[in-house]
């Protein structure tokens, strides 16, 4: 008897089997489409608490299951200037507040298995890192806590091969986790999506679909002595590898969104303005209800 529930679910010509588990109100894994939204990092108590209800009242009124996502931390900015964000003790108590006060499940990445014990009291699920996605201690860490665990693949990593990263989650205890694309080193200064490798990662684990951080054009603005070098990005690509993405059958969508990118202190070269949210998650539904119309018409 397995510790979680199997539900086979139609993809294309083949089969798939995929984990299903509960996060808070989100199910992972059963074929409903859930979000994974919120800024970059957190810039302040009040802003994250009002993106946080900004996110939530769009996806409720679209009955969009939902995660709020926002870091404490951004250790892998391009440059020391940048900012990282409120620390570990600050943005665990905004992350508090914003899941008692707006009553939403939280995600938070973690850079070092150190911090997972503090992050794990607070948060709902624990995020691994792109450029981190190999760490095995990392990834333990965030196993035996025993909370749920979201792996982002690393821009230099196959998708075959993040079933590596999965088995370690595994085999430390925990069948609560799901793995999440944000493009493919391509050359220097860009990304490209393969939407192969959604197919390809959901025949072992639920999967996520970056789309802001797919569009990210990394390190590409080199800076100078007033300011210093960040991320570029075209956000314009977001709404068409978003609907490509659920098309190719994935389990969620993960967007980092902004009520001003040109004013986020991280990533907003490649956030998607909060404005266009809602009419973004229509598209998605729409999308996912053709697929299962189709899948269920003779």
């Amino acid at each position: 008897m397995l510790p979680f529930s199997v539900s086979p679910c139609l993809r294309g010509e083949a089969k798939t089997l995929t984990l299903s588990f509960q996060i808070d109100n989100v199910r992972v894994g059963s074929g409903d489409l859930f979000l994974i939204a919120g800024p970059c990092v957190i810039e302040s108590e009040e802003h994250a608490l009002r993106m946080a209800e900004i996110v939530k009242g769009v996806a409720r009124s679209l009955n969009f299951p939902f995660i709020f996502k926002a870091s404490y931390d951004k250790a892998n900015r391009t440059s020391i200037r940048s900012y990282r964000g409120p620390g570990l003790k600050e943005g665990l108590r905004i992350l508090k507040k914003v899941k008692d006060e707006v009553h939403i499940p939280v995600l938070t990445d973690v850079h070092q298995a150190a911090d997972v014990a503090a992050v794990a009291e607070v948060v709902d699920v624990l995020q691994i890192p792109a450029f981190l996605c190999r760490q095995t201690d990392l990834i333990v860490a965030a196993a035996l806590s025993g909370r749920p665990v979201n792996i982002k693949k690393g821009q230099f990593v196959s998708p075959w091969d993040m079933k590596h990263a999965v088995a370690k989650c595994r085999d430390a205890g925990n069948s609560q986790v799901f793995v999440t694309e944000r493009g493919s080193s391509f050359g220097y200064n860009n990304l490209v999506v393969d939407m192969r490798s959604l197919a390809i990662m959901r025949k072992f684990a639920p999967v996520v679909f970056d789309a802001t951080h797919s569009v990210q054009l990394p390190s590409a603005s080199q800076g100078d002595e007033d300011q210093p070098a960040v991320s570029g990005g075209q956000p314009e690509f977001i709404p068409v590898l978003s609907r490509a993405a659920v098309a190719a059958g994935v389990d969620g969508v993960f967007m980092e969104v902004h009520d001003n990118p040109k004013e986020a202190k991280s990533d907003g070269a490649n956030a998607l303005d909060t404005r266009n949210l809602r009419g973004l998650l229509k598209e998605l539904q729409a999308v996912k209800r053709a697929l299962d119309t189709a899948h269920v018409t003779p």
